[in-house]
């Protein structure tokens, strides 16, 4: 048998091997999760809206970087990025879009009011949530303008909302806001300290940190292999190699559609991509005459509008480009009515569409209905009308990539914002869906079977270290005659459990 020495070298070899174990799964478990993609919705304040759009103001406002409209009187922003740590719940979460307020326009044409809300950013620690955001305002009576980076906005009542987890997408819906005291002054001062602000709800995607670039194995550009005999990057220059157009239709008709006149909703096909303010209708395909900047291409996906005593569907989209103009073309399916094909619905300003770097680029070109296309829309717009502005974008170059779509993250709602309950215990991550809600399940099965494993290998340590200790025990009780043998049960004198 193993004397005392060998044995106690290996309970503490055990135990060593149970640390080894353990700190890595903690340390991957604690890691900061990255926040990729994900919309946050927002009316900052409804009625601010309404007195700015209203008979006293008479403005308007409009929206930029790419923010859309949702509901009623929400504001939606895309794109987050950050990081999320599911241990604690901590999150800084960063949006994209703005939207700006004018109102009091004066005989010069500028405005009393004027305000630029934009790329919104959540902080959440400590159980304590506030919303940052760039802001440029001008102050009322002097009038003088201010710009301030990330000003903390308002601040987040999320009471009884437990955002540990590590489930995707982490959810908040109509989450009570409050305007701080630097938000106020930034605010032009319309409004003081303390004064509710619209709800907050957000959805973003996160996943855990990246590997590290370095360890990844180089990726060959895709394309023919010159070694092999394919064409060189030269020999198909000009060739039309990607295409995507990205339209909105008209924001207006959006906001009819799921309005509670419509009380409807638009849906996609066939590949088309929604990025919040807009359509994007992908995999271009036709010709592109490099030098002349002339395009005539077909594009992949459809968008189909449904509610009360509406049914309107556009697919088969293409578009034309000659002579610095554009025309965006559709085939129009709508209830009641034969199928027309190619309707030309509105044209627009194509101006210098010539390659740049691999890439042709329109970005936001201003667009308007055609007569065809006042039709089509059932004659609830005149031809002329200033519809949604087109932008599209042509790769000539293998390596030339499209620009980024309005990342919305995940297609889930954001269910109600949970209570937590003392009796009950914890809750889950805030407004996780039942698939996400599992993913957190399955993250803390993973931490708890490490558990598991760690307290079987401290239970056979624990167990060679008490055999060690009795061993011990044993032998002096049998030098001074008052143990038992080692075969017998330790007595009730002995170290070790009776």
């Amino acid at each position: 048998m193993l004397s005392s020495g060998p044995l106690r070298a290996l309970a503490v070899a055990l135990l060593a091997v149970l640390v080894g174990a353990l700190i890595p799964a903690v340390t991957a478990q604690a890691a900061d999760r990255t926040v990729q993609g994900g919309r946050l919705d927002w009316g900052i304040k409804s009625s601010f809206q309404s007195y700015v759009t209203g008979p006293v103001a008479g403005g308007s406002w409009s929206l930029n970087g790419g923010a859309a409209t949702v509901g009623g009187s929400q504001f939606r922003f895309h794109s987050a990025s950050g990081t999320y740590d599911p241990d604690s719940g901590a999150m800084r979460a960063g949006f994209s879009g703005g939207v700006r307020f004018v109102g009091h326009t004066k005989p010069d044409g500028s405005h009393e009011l004027d305000l630029t809300i934009s790329r919104p950013t959540v902080r959440v620690s400590g159980g304590r949530g506030t919303v940052h955001a760039d802001m440029t305002s001008k102050a009322k009576g002097s009038g003088k303008v201010s710009t301030s980076s990330q000003v903390p906005l308002a601040t987040l009542d999320l009471g009884g909302i437990d955002m540990r987890g590590g489930g995707s997408p982490v959810a908040l819906s109509n989450v009570p806001s409050t305007l701080t005291a630097q938000g106020a002054t930034a605010f032009a001062g319309y409004y003081t300290a303390g004064t509710p602000l619209d709800p907050v709800s957000l959805s973003v995607d996160v996943a855990a940190a990246a590997e590290n670039p370095a360890k990844k194995p180089a990726e060959r550009p895709a394309g023919k292999d010159k070694s092999a005999g394919g064409a060189d990057d030269e020999e198909v220059k000009g060739a039309l190699r990607d295409a995507a157009v990205d339209w909105g239709v008209r924001r207006t008709f959006r906001e009819y559609v799921t309005g509670s006149i419509a009380e409807g909703r638009w849906t996609l096909g066939d590949g088309a991509q929604d990025g919040g303010a807009l359509f994007r209708f992908p995999k271009g395909k036709g010709t592109y005459d490099a030098k002349k900047g002339t395009l005539d291409a077909d594009f992949a996906g459809s968008v189909r509008f449904t509610g009360n005593q509406l049914d309107l569907t556009l697919a088969g989209i293409s578009v034309q480009v000659k002579g610095g103009k554009g025309t965006l073309a559709a085939d129009v399916t709508s209830e009641g009515r034969a199928p027309r094909r190619a309707v030309s619905l509105v044209t627009f300003a194509a101006g210098d569409f010539t390659a740049k770097d691999g890439l042709a680029v329109l970005t936001e070109a201003p667009a308007t209905l055609t007569e065809a296309g006042a039709e089509a829309f059932g004659s609830m717009y005149r031809a002329g009308t200033v519809m949604d502005p087109v932008s599209l974008a042509v790769a000539v170059d293998q390596r030339a990539k499209l620009p980024a779509l309005p990342d919305l993250g995940s297609d889930v709602e954001a269910s109600a914002a949970p209570k937590a309950d003392a009796a009950a215990g914890p809750t889950k991550p805030a407004g996780v869906d039942d698939a996400a809600s599992a993913s957190a399940s399955s993250s803390s099965d993973a931490l708890t079977y490490v558990g598991i494993g760690g307290g079987l290998l401290l239970a056979a340590a624990l167990a060679v270290y008490l055999g060690v200790r009795r061993r011990a025990s044993t032998a002096s009780a049998t030098d001074s005659g008052t143990g038992t043998d080692s075969d017998s049960r330790p007595g009730a004198g002995s170290d070790g459990p009776s």
